[in-house]
């Protein structure tokens, strides 16, 4: 019998065929699917780890009173994970780290889903800080991507993503088609509760679009420490806000990887390789708190038609970025930046990626 491994690479000329946005379904797509999930659970302890000691170097961070997201420059040296398993201590004064247990959005293939119809094709800046003046909760955003044939962090791929802002607005999508302004949404089947589209009608914008890569240890992260073209060894942090919702879908970002990538003289990038295509979720409960602070109050919808819960999301996104066996958590595990929520957040996850994978680069609708 084949291992999951040796599985994994008789199957992967199928797995190479497999379109971007079409989530597995057939008999052969689901077997390549679980055939790379499988064989990526070996280094579920490892990736742990690699997340417990992100968290804690973060934490370290803050409790001395520098709160910037750290350097990982000594991220895998030795001695990184000798933390002591019996100790008690309390993190950020609420979150005490767990080093033991397996995280599963950290060990499995993470599935491609839809990229939506927002993505801009080119004009997304390389930067860190993608807020730009977005008001809204502070939200850090600390991104680990894992080749799954390697168990080994990936360097240097970048990772592009793109969200709402606090009002469910897309940057150069502000309102529908004049023909669509009294549009309703569609009741029932897998698009119930969406509207069409927002046209894009703005070339300009582009607060909330950004990509980084990911330094020698295999993080990206998002904030506003840097924002030099410079990229240094050491990973450098990224900014964002904690996103808004919009009719229809649950609240989410939205997510590219590219193995190989150029950056632009005007400072935004251009690559033919790419290898992921995903969407992130935060908690139902921490959603709904950040509702009602502002300017998540001044959302258009939220007295007519409100947000649309994680398991209520449109198209099965949510549901499908589970994976097929519902084996991944595409849900980021968020620490607080002070003693309340409206001080910040940072978020933590790690995607599994098929580096050796190439997606076509368009939406399909």
């Amino acid at each position: 019998m084949l291992s999951p491994r040796s599985l994994v690479f008789s199957l992967l000329p199928l797995l190479l065929a497999v379109t971007a946005h079409k989530e597995p379904k057939t008999p052969q797509e689901i077997e390549v699917q679980r055939a790379l999930q499988a064989a990526a659970y070996h280094c579920a302890p490892a990736v742990e780890r690699y997340t417990a000691a992100r968290k804690q170097n973060w934490a370290q961070q803050v409790l001395a009173g520098r709160p910037s997201l750290p350097g990982y420059e000594d991220l895998f040296a030795k001695g990184t994970y000798n933390i002591d398993a019996g100790e008690d201590q309390t993190i950020m004064g609420c979150s005490p780290i767990q080093e033991t247990r397996i995280q599963n959005n950290s060990c499995v293939l993470t599935p491609v889903v839809t990229e939506g119809p927002y993505y801009h094709k080119v004009g997304h800046p390389v930067r860190q800080n993608i807020a730009e003046l977005q008001d809204g909760v502070l939200l850090l955003l600390d991104i680990g991507v894992i080749d799954v044939e390697t168990c080994q962090p990936l360097p240097n791929v970048l990772v592009d993503i793109w969200q709402a802002n606090a009002t469910g607005h897309y940057a150069g999508h502000p309102d529908p088609a004049p023909h669509l302004v009294n549009e309703e949404p569609q009741v029932g089947g897998k698009r119930a509760g969406l509207l069409s589209a927002f046209p894009r009608i703005n070339d300009v914008e582009t607060f909330l679009r950004g990509a980084w890569p990911t330094d020698q240890n295999g993080v990206a992260q998002f904030t506003s420490t840097s924002q030099t073209l410079l990229f240094s060894e050491c990973g450098s942090t990224s900014i964002a806000i904690f996103p808004g919702y919009y009719t229809g879908r649950a609240t989410h970002i939205h997510t590219k990887v590219y193995p190989s990538w150029t950056v632009l003289p005007n400072r935004t990038f251009t690559s033919d390789h790419l290898a992921h295509v995903g969407q992130f979720f935060f908690d139902d409960e921490i959603n709904m708190r950040v509702d009602n602070m502002h300017p998540y109050t001044t959302n258009p919808i939220r007295d007519i038609r409100g947000r649309t819960r994680n398991w209520r999301d449109s198209l099965n996104i949510f549901e499908d970025s589970h994976g097929p066996e519902g084996e991944y958590n595409p849900v980021f595990k968020l620490e607080l930046l002070g003693g309340v929520i409206n001080q910040g957040l940072v978020g933590y996850i790690t995607m599994g990626i098929n580096a050796s994978a190439s997606l076509d680069n368009f939406w399909k609708g």
